[in-house]
């Protein structure tokens, strides 16, 4: 296994970003075609950047796992980042998070109005599952749906608003960030390698390694939110402590959170160093994951 470069892992993220872009683009409705303005406000959302981590993943596993037909994965990878814009449309809204800013540009329903939002959250769900069928996979569907319903994103999201301005110990704090961020991004791992026909030992190891960057993405997220550079980010920083949230670092401290979040990520690499891989692209993953500062 050879070690992947920084500067190559970076160029194999912008590759893989581009590409994403590009699919998406294609998937999405044209906003010229009637109703125009949701397709507006769907493709304004979708289409405003992001690290596009989601699919990438999917499509490392896919293709690390032996997986060669772009017509099975890209939909399904795709389906994946429609899931991740719709949750961030609703998540924005006045009775969530009430925010004005996303990805440096206006929230949805500031720049077209709640109803439009919402609509357009509902339509990308529609439209992500609409993609991820055309793998005529009842398995890899159920994935998806397990990882945002109750039992995941709405579940941690739930749990999430129940939080807000009350003592929570770790034990809470995981379960909503395991649910509300870690869920999709294991979905993510697990649909590219079943696709790929991986047998069901290698699914559990890609499974724990799914898991551990998905805890440590949220980790970093919440100290983002506190020490994070907001022109960066492209959102304002401090919004978890205005609306009372529940953080990771509320209850370790700063120390404690860093800590955890590079444990798990070493973790992370370390499970992927199991398959013994030509290019290890979900050690480079879990990197930059950990790495992040926006």
């Amino acid at each position: 296994m050879m070690p992947e470069t920084a500067a190559s892992g970076l160029e194999y993220l912008e590759n893989r970003r581009r590409e994403v872009d590009v699919l998406l683009d294609r998937y999405l409705p044209p906003e010229d075609r009637y109703p125009d303005r949701l397709h507006r406000a769907m493709r304004y959302s979708v289409l405003a950047g992001g690290k596009r981590i989601r699919p990438i993943l999917a499509l490392t596993a896919y293709e690390s796992f032996g997986g060669s037909d772009p017509e099975l994965i890209n939909p399904v990878a795709c389906s994946l980042e429609l899931v991740h814009t719709y949750s961030l449309i609703h998540d924005d809204l006045p009775c969530m998070d009430d925010d004005d800013l996303r990805r440096g540009r206006l929230t949805n329903h500031k720049m077209f109005d709640e109803g439009t939002a919402v609509l357009a959250g509902d339509a990308l769900h529609v439209l992500a599952f609409e993609l991820i069928a055309r793998a005529d996979s009842a398995r890899v569907v159920r994935e998806l749906a397990a990882a945002i319903g109750t039992s995941g994103m709405l579940g941690g999201q739930m749990a999430d608003v129940e939080a807000e301005g009350r003592d929570n110990s770790l034990d809470q704090i995981l379960f909503i960030h395991t649910r509300k961020t870690g869920a999709l991004i294991r979905a993510s791992v697990r649909v590219g390698a079943i696709l790929a026909g991986v047998d069901e030992a290698t699914l559990e190891r890609i499974t724990g390694y799914g898991e551990k960057i998905g805890l440590a993405f949220q980790i970093i997220d919440d100290i983002l939110d506190i020490e994070g550079d907001q022109e960066k980010l492209g959102k304002k920083v401090g919004s978890d402590c205005k609306n009372q949230k529940a953080t990771y670092p509320g209850v370790t401290g700063m120390d404690r959170a860093r800590r955890d979040a590079d444990g798990l990520i070493d973790e992370a690499i370390a499970i992927s160093e199991q398959f013994a891989l030509k290019d290890n692209h979900f050690a480079m993953l879990a990197r930059f994951i950990g790495q992040r500062d926006s």
